[in-house]
């Protein structure tokens, strides 16, 4: 295979189009990891910050290059979403018409489980997709394998379970019950009763740092580490009863929506709320969180959803629409349920605005009562009052996984090699903050704070101490007198406490504004209004 010559010019040298292609592609991953426009040498005079940034630019094209390799080779899949043609409209596609296009494997993915007598349904995945846990509200509980779709285990634990979630791993997980919270092995077995959390309403766990935060009716908060059983925090929020709950993936920081429409996000080292906004004018009915922990979506009663910037805690858009459960995909897509309808919008032009992307309608009679996105799979599945569905949503999920993170694949061995690995990486609970960028920073250097009467006297009496001693020069004959050299020593001595007793003095004048103008601005009640100083006149 060789190159052939173009136009007769035998230096113009053409390669074939599959390795041409193969340079194009790789010169367009190269661009997307390029840190800008190079700096421009050429108009540099110093030599030496010449040669500093020219091998500067060569670091940064080399980390470019390993990069675009990195994704071509490694990162093999790429997502995709629908795309319509000409007047076609993609929320108009079913999910009959998806069906007929996919795979064989990804119509598995399509399903309906109908528990009439068990429900309404809620459910949580483990980190890498591949196991789910499924609760009714009357007393059912089970897990399921997402992938083969064989059921691990079920019981009937008989009282109302709210709420259920995974811990660290598909091995344990807990459930909000009637009167407490319990923790159950994968088997079934009840491990622990967490009474000291009471009547819970929602649960949320921390994978980072090992903690289980759970809101109960009285509107109490609290924080319990899994690896240690210890109570870590105790919190009351102050804003009344709430079942709307969830956890910022990026700093660990837990937010709760409230009836009055205020949104307070918690750390458990904090009795106070880092942050209160007021999201909505009525209660809020559900909250999400995008997975980069920059974007929050907010809905409330009267039927707006709002998309907030938590990085400057601004609105960026209101969208008119009625949502009783929200739910962020790992690619964006958010996903809102309410009565038997779900809707999926997504920013599709990439400028931050969203619109309709999908759309789903449930049997007639169905209420939805929770939508979760399956990670690493573009499915996603809802929980309502006859049981759990499965949809398929392209464009939804990571396309590829990281081994290292979540491996949906994953061997006994290796899960509990996981587990002491996390383990021994597990955060401390004061590492949950708004900007945990800040971890390993420096301290930026703390104000001088002003020296006290007490500090100057100090500082007086050791300068004073310092010129006691000094000695007098002898002079000529008659000037030598020992009262002449002891007026000139408390020269020296009044010399030295000069600074110190003019800064006393600034300090005692401007203590003295300060209490005057105090007492200016304290106004004297009407009845003695006529006793007050006048003004002077102009």
């Amino acid at each position: 295979m060789g190159a052939k010559e173009a136009n007769g010019d035998p230096g113009d040298v053409s390669f074939p189009p599959s390795e041409e292609a193969l340079v194009n592609e790789l010169e367009t991953k190269v661009k997307k990891y390029q840190r800008g426009e190079g700096a421009n040498l050429e108009v540099l005079k110093d030599k030496k910050l010449k040669g500093q940034l020219s091998v500067r630019e060569q670091i940064y094209g080399i980390s470019a290059t390993a990069a675009a390799k990195a994704e071509k080779w490694l990162l093999t899949s790429s997502g995709g979403l629908l795309e319509a043609e000409g007047t076609e409209k993609t929320w108009r596609i079913k999910q009959e018409a998806i069906a007929s296009e996919v795979d064989i494997l990804s119509t598995k993915k399509q399903y309906d489980i109908v528990l009439p007598d068990l429900g309404p349904y809620t459910l949580d995945f483990t980190a890498s997709g591949r196991y789910m846990a499924v609760a009714g509200r009357k007393g059912h509980l089970a897990i399921v394998d997402a992938k083969s779709m064989n059921l691990i285990k079920e019981m009937q634990v008989g009282e109302t379970v709210r709420d259920i979630v995974f811990l660290h791993n598909e091995l344990f997980f807990a459930a909000a019950q009637k009167k407490y919270p319990y923790i159950y092995s994968r088997d079934g077995v009840e491990l622990h009763c967490l009474k000291e959390h009471g009547s819970v309403l929602r649960l949320q766990f921390l994978r980072n740092h090992f903690l289980l935060a759970s809101i109960n009716k009285f509107g109490q908060l609290r924080y319990q580490d899994t690896s240690t059983g210890q109570m870590v925090g105790n919190l009351r929020t102050g804003l009344g009863r709430t079942n709307v709950m969830e956890v910022n993936p990026f700093n660990g920081v837990v937010a709760a929506g409230h009836s009055g429409g205020t949104v307070s996000m918690w750390k458990p080292t904090s009795q106070a709320p880092l942050v209160k906004m007021l999201c909505h004018p009525g209660p809020i009915s559900a909250m999400a969180f995008h997975p980069n922990g920059h974007l929050m979506a907010t809905s409330g009663k009267e039927k707006k959803i709002k998309l907030w910037d938590l990085r400057k805690f601004g609105l960026l858009q209101t969208i008119p629409m009625n949502a009783k459960t929200l739910d962020f995909s790992q690619k964006g897509l958010l996903a809102a349920g309410t009565g038997s309808f779900v809707q999926v919008l997504g920013d599709l032009s990439e400028s931050g605005s969203y619109g309709r992307y999908m759309g789903h309608s449930m049997v007639k009679g169905y209420q939805v009562g929770k939508v979760l996105f399956r990670p690493y799979e573009d499915v996603l599945c809802i929980g309502h009052s006859m049981g759990w569905s499965s949809i398929l949503i392209p464009g939804s999920g990571e396309p590829n996984f990281d081994t290292w993170l979540a491996n949906p694949f994953e061997t006994v061995k290796q899960r509990r090699e996981k587990e002491v690995h996390s383990l021994l990486d597990k955060l401390p609970p004061e590492t949950i903050m708004l900007d945990p960028s800040k971890i390993g920073t420096v301290r930026p250097p703390r104000r001088k704070e002003k020296p006290t009467k007490q500090d100057i006297e100090a500082e007086m009496e050791e300068a004073v101490e310092a010129v006691k001693d000094t000695e007098v020069k002898n002079k000529t004959k008659g000037r030598n007198k020992p009262s002449k050299k002891a007026k000139k020593k408390k020269e020296i001595v009044e010399k030295a406490k000069r600074p110190f007793l003019e800064q006393q003095r600034k300090e005692e004048e401007r203590l003295a504004r300060k209490k005057q103008k105090i007492s200016k601005e304290i106004e004297l009640p009407a009845a003695l209004q006529r006793f007050a100083p006048k003004k002077p006149s102009a």
